[in-house]
């Protein structure tokens, strides 16, 4: 179950945190995947990292923010390896203030990567799957774009944006055997929350039912899923790993 041999993969911001597991699992899951992020010497030590423990991977720069970039990665990957199968938009940012502090400029920046971003990565993406009548598209959110946080406007709306996206892009391509779906991780154990004081991190955890921070396993596994085969039937959905944080 949960195979992915022969498929191709692009998985964005697969430098580090959530998008280098993703980008990991599905390696050993038997995709070949290409590792997509905008620093040349971390995203090449990721591909290194796979292709040394026997599985596939091969690593290109790329600011999703800018159409030409991302279109030319995916127009490159099907040249390449003939197909694409798989489409996880993971790289974002936050630029965080309180809204009357937020510069525009932190807004553009929020909603050009992390929302145009996957907007342009899906524009490209779907021809070639149509063409293969099947494939696979996965985009990260956040709780934060259902709840709202204060702090986050920005990130908010453009995760919140592209759970709508997600919902409409389904609708349209779900004739053609192509799923479109989100995960909206909640606290996640990353270098960011390792530097929360001990009080913190215990506030956090007192509101999760699960009563423990996610890891990065607990999205790649998810992800692992929503790529399979066996998640054929599921589409336009947001599924929450947050251990039951958004229901308490």
């Amino acid at each position: 179950m949960f195979n992915l041999t022969d498929k191709v993969a692009i998985v964005t911001g697969a430098s580090r945190g959530i998008g280098k597991t993703i980008a990991g699992t599905f390696a050993v899951s038997g995709a070949h995947v290409v590792c997509a992020a905008r620093t040349t010497d971390s995203i090449q030590t990721v591909a290194k990292k796979i292709n040394s423990n026997g599985d596939s991977a091969s690593h290109t720069t790329c600011d999703i923010s800018d159409k030409e970039s991302f279109t030319s990665l995916v127009q490159t990957t099907v040249q390449d390896h003939g197909r694409l199968d798989i489409l996880v938009n993971n790289a974002g940012v936050t630029r965080d203030a309180l809204m009357m502090r937020m510069k525009e400029e932190d807004w553009d920046i929020v909603l050009d990567i992390n929302l145009k971003g996957a907007y342009h990565g899906m524009k490209a993406a779907i021809r070639p799957m149509m063409k293969n009548r099947s494939g696979r598209i996965i985009n990260i959110t956040s709780i934060v774009g259902l709840t709202g946080n204060p702090g986050q406007a920005n990130y908010a709306a453009s995760k919140s944006g592209l759970i709508g996206m997600t919902k409409s892009v389904a609708k349209e391509v779900a004739t053609r055997g192509i799923t479109v779906n989100c995960i909206a991780p909640g606290w996640i154990k990353t270098d960011m929350t390792d530097e929360l004081t001990a009080e913190a991190k215990q506030e956090f955890i007192n509101r999760i039912p699960a009563g423990r921070i996610g890891t990065v396993d607990d999205i790649a596994f998810t992800a692992l899923f929503l790529a399979s085969d066996e998640a054929n039937y599921i589409t336009g959905q947001t599924i929450t790993v947050d251990g039951g944080r958004i229901i308490n």
